[in-house]
């Protein structure tokens, strides 16, 4: 296994996938690349929900918006918090 998750090492041990695996440059650009084609899947999601009027349907519309809010908190704590500095 390359990734540690130890932290002391894991920005070392992502550091050496990226420059030292074959293709992990390829494995990070297509990570990032992904986490935004996920998020303007969302938004496109959301268009399309506010032009037919979805948010009639104010249950389904509620849970929708909470799930949107979790997923950027989990998006927000994976990417910026990781021990103070940003992941990319």
């Amino acid at each position: 296994m390359h990734y540690t998750a130890d932290i002391s090492s894991a920005f070392s041990s992502v550091a050496h996938i990226q420059r030292d695996v074959q293709y992990g440059w390829l494995i990070r650009n297509i990570h990032a690349n992904g986490a935004s084609l996920f998020f303007i899947c969302i938004y496109l999601h959301i268009g399309r929900g506010l032009y037919y009027g979805s948010y009639f349907y104010a249950e389904t519309w509620n849970i929708g918006v909470i799930l949107l809010l979790l997923v950027m908190a989990t998006a927000f704590m994976g990417y910026v918090l990781p021990w103070g500095q940003m992941s990319f």
